[in-house]
């Protein structure tokens, strides 16, 4: 994450989205890259206990016998349904969040144009 690493794991399974849907990743399994979408990511530990985060896009990369995700957001649950609600009340805030920044820039972007056509006016 942008603030730093929320998780270091060892895991015995990974399980993610990309555009294509679901891939798990297994011990030995050849390595490569992913764009991951919004979604869900598992993994299970040697003990097999599951755990979930719930992740914005991001990309994972796994490289030998390691698997590193690299997303803006991030937030960690052991169960499903915790999880869920923890989600929609953050993108819920986010959504907020992000409709009252559009309405600044929008505000910045005219205002910004206004005073370009006002001394592309005084040129003349």
């Amino acid at each position: 994450m942008p603030a730093g690493i929320l998780l270091e794991e060892e895991v015995s399974q990974v399980t993610a989205e990309a555009e294509n849907g679901f891939f798990t990743i297994l011990p030995r399994h050849i390595d490569f890259v992913a764009a991951l979408v919004p979604g869900i990511f598992f993994y299970l530990t040697p003990d097999a206990e599951e755990y979930f985060l719930a992740l914005d896009e991001g990309i994972l990369v796994k490289q030998g016998d390691r698997v590193y995700v690299s997303a803006a957001r991030a937030v960690p649950g052991d169960d499903l349904e915790h999880l869920e609600d923890t989600v929609d009340n953050e993108l819920k805030v986010l959504g907020e969040n992000e409709k009252k920044a559009r309405t600044v820039m929008a505000r910045l972007e005219a205002d910004t144009l206004r005073r370009f056509t006002r001394l592309g006016g005084e040129r003349r």
